[in-house]
């Protein structure tokens, strides 16, 4: 499945966004958007994403993959069900949850998914790395756990992020769109006056903690 096949899908359902104002989950804006949600309630292309992911890593010996709440979830669980098909053995699927660490945040594997996920060997998935921070807690999150990460396959690598950067063995990402991105205060788009979407992304979210600060 090429870079131009996938960018096509997420087109034909929605999920390609261009032209507009837009928070990332990093908190830095951007013109452009892989709006993952637009993806998953169809469920056939959904599947056939996450199908190019497991075939990818099909011969890596993968008995778990883990995603990040939200989306996360959702890859783990078609990742997991095509690797089962692929390797006729059963593969899991689970998720780490986000919580407060001080003043930052990580992931962490609860529900028993920690002893689901000790001992054996993870492939962990994302839907769209921006500066690649979720997918990178995940992996500390599955290690922490006592797992082995074998990869991180994702949808969309739109940050030009590296293994390196996320601490992976390997980074295998369906499509490469790199766009720019802007802090905030360096945003071209706010110094222009563009209105913020508040219907994907973070926008909502942002403006509301401009007006709480403000």
């Amino acid at each position: 499945m090429s870079d131009e096949t996938v960018l096509a899908l997420l087109a034909q359902v929605g999920a390609l966004i261009t032209g507009d104002h837009l928070v990332y989950a990093s908190g830095r804006h951007g013109s452009s958007y892989v709006n993952k949600d637009a993806l998953y309630p169809h469920t056939a292309a959904t599947s056939a994403v996450c199908a190019q992911i497991a075939r990818h890593f099909a011969a890596t010996g993968v008995e778990v993959v883990a995603g990040p709440t939200v989306g996360g979830v959702i890859m783990a669980q078609w990742t997991a069900h095509h690797l089962s098909a692929l390797t006729g053995r059963e593969v899991l699927a689970v998720y780490a949850e986000e919580e407060p660490d001080g003043e930052g945040k990580r992931r962490v594997l609860r529900r028993g998914y920690d002893a689901l996920v000790a001992g054996r060997r993870v492939l962990v998935v994302e839907d769209i790395l921006t500066t690649g921070g979720s997918a990178r807690l995940v992996v500390a999150a599955v290690r922490a756990a006592g797992g082995t990460v074998v990869g991180v396959g994702a949808l969309c690598n739109r940050g030009a992020v590296s293994a390196e950067r996320i601490d992976a063995p390997e980074l295998y990402a369906l499509s490469e769109v790199p766009l720019e991105s802007y802090a905030p205060a360096e945003c071209p788009l706010c110094a222009a006056g563009v209105p913020i979407n508040t219907r994907v992304g973070k926008g909502a979210a942002f403006l509301a903690a401009q007006r709480a600060t403000g």
